[in-house]
């Protein structure tokens, strides 16, 4: 599949915004919920469309919408019915798209990019399962669950396809299944740990599963450790032969307990070169990470 953010893929390394649920809380969002940051879909989208600005203005050329949390079936025990839930879904493509256009008034230059975030099915569940995952679900099932919500993300018109924090191979064979023919390239991206899948299953059979999807232009892993990015990059480079998406936390810890992060942030421009080196094309963060990562990323990351 091609398409002009492959092309620009293909150009340069690009560079990824951080954590969107972190920005909207140093904004003094309240996210205790378990729709997340998709609550403010509903009662506050100029908010996500400023936290998507936050990173443009850092440095980020690609912005992850608020969608990870966003499902027909979540929406549902709010009492949201599918067609505000689609509408809410739509909203999150232009949300972003709106931070993009006001980042260009600045630099009418700059290529900006917005990538439409669909999560695994235990996002939904708001449980933690998605660091589980083998949910005692079929493939089927989940690519029942998946294929709705894609769609109405795919007729938005985002640039690509974020399927993010798939923690084990049944459920990325379910996604791959779930974007065919939907006309939007796609990025597979594991949660991991060590060299396996959060489900345990061995990295280069994960990423196996894309190597010969023409949907998948990108794969790689997010929301791990720092430490876990390098050994993942390059097998995910080795095995596919596609550029490498790599987005992990900050490398602090949650704290059930406490409910609060421990820890200090291990994620350095030191790590971003080698990630680059070993085949990373797309950069950026997940929880923790906020702008003035994204910036030291940037300045990182030079366009070649």
């Amino acid at each position: 599949m091609t398409s002009d953010f492959a092309d620009a893929l293909a150009s340069g390394p690009l560079v990824l915004d951080g954590g969107l649920s972190n920005q909207l809380e140093a904004a003094g969002h309240d996210l205790g919920d378990a729709l997340w940051s998709a609550r403010l879909l509903a009662e506050d989208p100029e908010a996500i469309t400023r936290a998507h600005l936050a990173y443009f203005e850092a440095g980020a050329e690609v912005v992850i919408t608020s969608s990870y949390q966003a499902t027909f079936e979540g929406f549902a025990r709010r009492g949201i019915g599918r067609e505000r839930a689609a509408e809410l879904l739509a909203l999150s493509v232009a949300s972003a798209r709106e931070a993009a256009r006001r980042a260009r008034t600045a630099r009418p230059e700059r290529a900006l990019w917005v990538a439409a975030s669909a999560g695994p099915y235990g996002a939904m569940l708001a449980d933690g399962s998605e660091y589980r995952g083998r949910y005692g679900l079929g493939r089927g099932a989940l690519e029942r669950f998946h294929r709705p919500r894609l769609e109405v993300l795919a007729a938005a018109r985002p640039d690509v396809l974020a399927l993010e924090t798939v923690p084990d191979t049944d459920e990325a064979a379910a996604l791959l299944r779930a974007v065919r023919g939907l006309d939007v390239p796609a990025w597979l991206s594991y949660t991991v740990a060590g060299d396996r899948t959060r489900a345990g299953q061995p990295l280069d059979e994960a990423f196996a599963l894309a190597a010969d999807a023409d949907e998948v232009i990108a794969v790689g892993v997010n929301c791990c450790a720092p430490e876990d990015v390098s050994g993942a990059v390059e097998t995910a480079a080795r095995v596919t032969g596609k550029p490498v998406v790599a987005y992990p936390n900050s490398g602090e810890t949650w704290d059930a307990k406490s409910r609060g992060w421990r820890g200090r942030s291990s994620y350095t421009a030191e790590r971003v070169r080698d990630w680059r080196e070993r085949g990373a094309r797309l950069v950026g963060g997940c929880c923790r990470v906020g702008p003035e990562t994204i910036t030291s990323i940037a300045r990182a990351l030079p366009r070649e």
